[in-house]
Formats: structure tokens, C-alpha cells, sequence
């Protein structure tokens, strides 16, 4: 005998998977579990004779060979079953506790179980009637929230409109997901409401309502989204304690609408459990307070902090006088690419200027005229530790795109709508500085070159500095490649820094003060580590495409902006209080996993195009590929080789012929036309490409076998 089984409390998604299982699996009989939700209960009462389904208490008898078990993991001692009974689960949950070790799992990351079953049907090309069709789309609907909820995926969105297809009623869906509260859930939604609290956890508003009722009221989660359509919550807790004859019982209901509160993680802890964004737990023999007071302390340890204004913000801001003209701040805007400007007096914030009022004041040929007239007066700003919803909160009251950032009266950057979107887009897991790489670091370095940057690190702070490893090393750090040369970035004073420290370790500096650069030579070397460069943080502005960039100090996010690819944007914190954070401003990581070379900003290539060679040597070493809008930037920028120094193309051809295998990069050149551009009879070929083999294999057995091939052994 074949069982198709779902939890207990079952909504439409349990059921709605007892009926896609039992059209997959004809031997099978899908049994309704005693407690259902009410507006279950009244689909089922409608439409009974048009499912097949059989009443929990009406199963048969006998020796059960095999259960599925859909839409959960706990599968329940029943009779019948045995060891030999054959176990299969079904579900969209992650794997739990409760999963027999066992069971042949299918466990898929969709909205809702009923999702992959319709899938499954509809590969089988099975038929359907349309009220199956509905009950089929109502368990989509009710656990993906009418497919709006975070966890939808385009998988849910899919099924549902193939269930349309085969006649699904949105009409009865409707009534179904929309039905009114009985008495005893408006008794209970009153109570609720009158003992809600607000509370701030790690930057984080929670609402949370903790009731004691003298009735086992069901489907406390419609009380939930009713909640949360009213408040709007960023999470919701409500706790309701009951008793049932002797026994005292607590429920746990959970709602989430961020990734830094997953709920599935909190119900987990009080045996429940669920997804980030919804989860229920049933507490047994709880006390209602004490249950209260465990969920706080959970909330505490689970919850992520909300991420704050100094993890997004850009540092050394530039600003404007209100005294200078309007077209002076259009040239700046021009040359540094910013939208807009705080306008500071004495010190002291007294408007901010946008792009918006330049461009309309030089519509009007007002130019000459002094920036106070068409400023956004007034004194706005945030602070470092202000969370990133209160910034939202400013933008959108005043109106503004960039906000200056100010500690202890001193202005120390701007924040602007770029970098919420960017936040956005990552999510908070992935915020700037949420991983840390000091463990790895302490793998890939000598003991005391590490203690040497962290040294430098901590003087940095101590003179107003940070210090930063960037580029490359990063990047092969994360990759488990070979770290080579370590770039060191100051944000603040190179120079200063450098002398800072051979103060302490004595040797020798030289510095360049116009371009904010110092050598530190180290007399003697410190266990074989003979001097270390410091260069401070600049920015770039090319006055016309193929020019060499004119530089200018900056902050370590504009430095990281000016660099070739987003996979070389990456840095890693070496002072005290953040030693080995990742920063991550432009998606680097997230295409170091992708394996993907991507430029900054579509004009990359037009700004250097000596950046073409130079992706697709990264692109063959490293395995990765050119992103679609990447190649196309590329491609439109060909014609503009032709006009950089043959110098500076002899150097990047020089590199490439470094590499271990230079063939790919020339043969990838080649393909893209690239060869072609530098010179007409420019061509690697297959027999280009077996010379280079044949060169490798040949130096095996000779004298020169373990010299790295460089550039006078390809060319001869």
C-alpha cells in the first residue's frame, strides 16, 4: 500500500501537494490530515467529490510498502508502517531535523511545494479538471503571498499561469485567500493589536504582540498578514498561549520582510521552523512570558545588525562654497563625475547642490551666479552610525539624492541614492563588510609580514589613516591562487604613514608628493621583506579618451571606482577595529563566484583601451569570460586602439607574452579582431598556438626548464 501523506494544520500548499502527488503516483491514496485550516475546510466541504482524496480516519488497512510525504519532512509513526516501508519526501523547506536520513528527499527552492508537482504534471502532460487546476493554484498563491513574497521564484510564476491555462478560477481563488475572521479570530486579532510592541533589535524594528486567550483559536498566520498589511511591518512575532485540558501550549507565529531576520532560523530554535520570511513553531508546556522571554534573546543572537550609514558611504567629500558660481560646480561635476555637492560655510553645512538646480540655472545662462541663490538650504546631513532606513528617510523629506555625512561636527563624507541601490541590489548578507578574510590571510602570508600590516594598519589609525590591501592580491586571495605583489592603499596621507612607520623600524623613504606615493626601503629586511609601497587613495579624470589620467587624492571607494574590472575593485580593511573586512562596493565578489570579467562603466574602454587587452589576458588566465555588455563595450572601443602610444601596446603585449600559456590571450585577441586593429598583418594561429606548446615542452630536460617564459623566449 502507497500513502501520500502532508503535515497536520494543513493550508492550501499541503493540500494542494496531496493532490499533484496523487496525479503523479496512480497507486497512491492521498489521506486529508485531521486538522486542517478553516478555509481548507470549506473548499474541501465544497468540492470533495471532484478530489481524490480519502479522510485520514478512513484509511485502510494493512502493511504500508511506501509513504510520500509532501509540503514537510516529519514523517508520523503510523500503523502499518514497518523498516522495510520505503520512504520519499517532498518539500520546499531546507533540510530539517526531521528528515529521516533514510528517505529519498526531493527538497526544491521554489515558493511552494505545489509548484514542482505541477511542473512534474505538466512535463507528464497529464490532465487536469479546472477545480483541481484552482486547488493547485491556490497553494501556490497562499504560501507565495498572490506571488509577491520574497521566496517567489520565477518557477511559482510558471506553474500558475500553465494552471490558468488549464482553467484555474481566479473567482474562486479569491474567495478562498480573502475569506472573512470568525468571532474568535477577531477576539483574538482585538488582543493582539491592544498588547503590540515596538521594538529595536541590532538597528531593526520589530513588532511583537504577546497574548494569552482561553480558547485554541486556528489559523493564526491570517491574523499575520493581516497585521502586517496594516503596520508593515519589517518583522512580526506574535506569541498566543492556550491551554487544552491540563496541557498549556504556545504558538509562534513569524513574518519577515528583510534578509537580516530570517524567522525560519528563529522558529527553528523554539522546534519549529519554516522559510526567511515566514515560520510557525508549537511550543509545548511553555509558559507564555518565559516563551517571551526566550524569543527576545533569540532575536538577539539571530537577527543581523541593519546595515548603517559608514558601511555604504564614501569618505573625503568634496564640497563647494556657496560663494563660487554656479558654473564652477558644473565643471566639478564634470570632471568628477558626482551628482551633487554639500555647500559648506565656516565649516559648517548650509545647503546642498545637485545637478538638478545646475542644469536648470544654466538653462537660464545663469552661470555667473553665486551657488547660495539655488542651493537646497539648510543644515542636512546624517552621521556614520545612523542606520540606512533613517537615511532613506532623509532623502525622501528633503528631497535629495546625496547627503553629507557628519561626525563629531566635522563633515567626513557623503552618502548618496547609488549607494542604496547598490545595497539593494546585493542584500544585506552581502553589505560591504560582512566577510572577513584575516584567516585567510594568515594562510597566505609570512607570519611577519602579516604582524607588519597589521602594525601599519593600527599606525594608520593612530595618525587619522586606513590602510588597505587592494587589486589583485585580493582577488587571488579569494580565488586560493598564488598571491604575489601586495598593493597597499591609504586612505588619508601615504607619505605621512610611511614616515609614521619608519620612525618605528628605521630604513630608508622615498616619496613622490605629487602623486601621493612612498617607498619604504627596510634596511636589513625584517625576515626577508625588504620595503613595502604605500600609495594614497586618488581618483582619475581623463580630459579626452586614449589620454593618460590626471590624479587626484580621494577615498578608497572613488580609488577602488577607477581600477579596470569590478573582480580587481575588491579591498581588505587592515586597521584594528575592521582588520581583514572585505569591502566590496561594485559587485566583485559576486563575479569572482560568477567567474565573470565586467567593467565599471561603459566608457572603461573608451577612457583606456589598452583596458581590451588587459580583460582578455585576465579572461584566459584565470578560466572566466567577458560579461554580454562587457564584450559589446569592448568591440565599440576597437577603433580607438589605433590611437595609444605603441609604446603602451608593446607593454601590454609584453605582459601577455608573460603569461603561462600566452597562446589563449593571443588566440581570444585574434577571434575578437584585436589583432587585426593593432596592425593589419597581425595574426596568432593554430601554428602560433603549437609553437608556443612546443616551446614549453621543449625546455623540459634542458638547463633553462624551470625559467618562466618570458617575453625573449617567444620572440625569439
Amino acid at each position: 500500500m502507497h500513502l501520500i501523506l502532508t503535515h497536520e494544520r494543513a493550508d492550501f500548499d499541503a493540500i494542494a501537494s496531496l493532490l499533484g502527488a496523487a496525479r503523479l503516483y496512480p497507486d497512491g491514496i492521498p489521506l486529508v490530515p485531521r486538522d486542517v485550516n478553516q478555509n481548507v475546510r470549506d473548499f474541501l466541504t465544497l468540492y470533495w467529490d471532484e478530489l481524490p482524496f480519502t479522510e485520514f480516519h478512513n484509511r485502510p488497512k494493512g502493511k504500508i510498502s511506501r509513504i510520500t510525504m509532501v509540503d514537510s519532512q516529519y514523517i508520523p509513526t503510523i500503523r502499518g508502517r514497518t523498516p522495510q516501508t520505503q520512504l520519499r519526501v517532498i518539500d520546499h523547506h531546507a533540510p530539517g531535523e526531521h528528515l529521516p536520513p533514510e528517505a529519498e528527499a526531493t527538497l526544491i527552492e521554489t515558493g511552494a511545494t505545489a509548484t514542482y508537482l505541477v511542473e512534474e504534471i505538466a512535463r507528464a502532460n497529464l490532465k487536469i479538471t479546472p477545480i483541481q487546476a484552482t486547488l493547485l493554484l491556490l497553494g501556490i498563491y497562499e504560501d507565495c503571498g498572490s506571488l509577491t513574497y520574497q521566496n517567489t521564484t520565477p518557477r511559482d510564476i510558471r506553474a500558475a499561469a500553465w494552471l490558468l491555462e488549464q482553467g484555474a478560477s481566479l473567482d474562486i481563488l479569491r474567495d478562498f485567500l480573502h475569506h472573512p475572521l470568525s468571532p474568535p479570530q477577531q477576539r483574538l486579532y482585538h488582543a493582539i493589536v491592544n498588547h503590540l510592541q515596538t521594538l529595536t533589535i541590532k538597528g531593526h524594528p520589530v513588532l511583537l504582540s504577546a497574548v494569552q486567550t482561553g480558547e485554541h483559536v486556528t489559523e493564526i498566520s491570517t491574523l499575520a498578514h493581516q497585521l502586517r498589511d496594516l503596520y508593515n511591518p519589517e518583522c512580526l512575532f506574535l506569541l498566543i498561549g492556550y491551554e487544552d485540558g491540563q496541557n498549556k501550549y504556545v504558538q509562534l507565529i513569524a513574518r519577515s520582510t528583510t534578509d537580516a531576520v530570517h524567522v525560519g532560523r528563529v522558529a527553528e530554535r523554539f522546534g519549529g521552523g519554516g522559510h526567511p520570511r515566514a515560520a510557525a513553531a508549537h511550543i509545548a508546556g511553555g509558559e507564555l512570558e518565559a516563551v517571551r522571554q526566550k524569543l527576545l534573546a533569540v532575536l538577539e543572537e539571530v537577527i543581523q545588525p541593519a546595515p548603517t550609514v559608514r558601511q555604504i558611504m564614501s569618505f573625503r567629500v568634496r564640497t563647494v562654497s556657496p560663494e563660487q558660481t554656479i558654473q564652477q560646480a558644473a565643471d566639478m561635476m564634470t570632471r568628477y563625475g558626482h551628482e551633487g555637492y554639500p555647500v559648506v560655510e565656516k565649516g559648517k553645512i548650509v545647503g546642498i547642490l545637485t545637478r538638478r538646480q545646475i542644469d536648470k540655472a544654466l538653462h537660464h545662462r545663469l552661470g555667473n551666479a553665486p551657488i547660495r541663490q539655488y542651493m537646497h538650504a539648510g543644515e542636512i546631513y546624517v552621521t556614520p552610525d545612523d542606520t540606512v532606513e533613517h537615511l532613506q528617510s532623509v532623502m525622501l523629506r528633503e528631497r535629495v539624492g546625496q547627503v553629507p555625512v557628519v561626525e563629531k561636527g566635522k563633515i567626513i563624507g557623503v552618502v548618496t541614492r547609488t549607494d542604496l541601490i547598490n545595497l539593494w541590489s546585493r542584500g544585506v548578507e552581502s553589505a560591504p563588510t560582512t566577510l572577513n578574510l584575516a584567516d585567510r590571510l594568515q594562510e597566505a602570508l609570512p607570519a611577519p609580514l602579516l604582524d607588519l600590516l597589521r602594525e601599519a594598519g593600527a599606525e594608520g589609525a593612530r595618525i587619522g589613516s586606513s590602510l588597505y590591501i587592494v587589486g589583485g592580491f585580493v582577488r587571488d586571495l579569494l580565488l586560493r591562487r598564488p598571491v604575489l605583489d601586495i598593493d597597499l592603499v591609504v586612505e588619508g596621507d601615504a607619505i605621512a604613514l610611511a614616515r609614521a612607520m619608519q620612525r618605528k623600524y628605521g630604513g630608508r623613504i622615498r616619496s613622490h608628493k605629487r602623486f601621493g606615493t612612498a617607498n619604504w626601503i627596510i634596511e636589513g629586511a625584517i625576515e626577508g621583506i625588504d620595503r613595502l609601497d604605500f600609495v594614497t587613495a586618488r581618483t582619475e579624470f581623463y580630459q579626452h579618451p586614449t589620454a593618460l589620467p590626471e590624479v587626484e587624492q580621494s577615498s578608497i571607494k572613488q580609488d577602488l571606482h577607477r581600477r579596470d574590472f569590478t573582480i580587481n575593485t575588491l579591498a581588505i580593511r587592515l586597521d584594528p577595529d575592521g582588520f581583514g573586512d572585505l569591502l566590496d562596493f561594485y559587485g566583485g565578489y559576486r563575479d569572482l563566484q560568477n567567474r565573470l570579467i565586467r567593467v565599471l562603466h561603459s566608457l572603461s574602454f573608451v577612457e583606456d583601451p589598452t583596458r581590451i587587452l588587459r580583460a582578455i589576458r585576465l579572461e584566459q588566465r584565470l578560466g572566466f569570460h567577458l560579461g554580454r555588455r562587457t564584450l559589446e563595450h569592448l568591440q565599440n572601443a576597437l577603433d580607438l586602439l589605433p590611437r595609444v602610444s605603441a609604446d603602451r601596446i608593446f607593454a601590454e603585449l609584453a605582459y601577455t607574452l608573460q603569461e603561462e600559456e600566452p597562446e589563449k590571450a593571443l588566440l581570444r585577441l585574434d577571434a575578437l579582431g584585436v589583432l587585426r586593429t593593432i596592425h593589419p598583418d597581425l595574426h596568432a594561429g593554430d601554428w602560433f598556438a603549437g609553437r608556443c606548446r612546443l616551446l614549453r615542452e621543449g625546455r623540459d630536460g634542458t638547463p633553462w626548464a624551470n625559467i618562466r617564459p618570458d617575453v625573449p623566449h617567444y620572440l625569439g
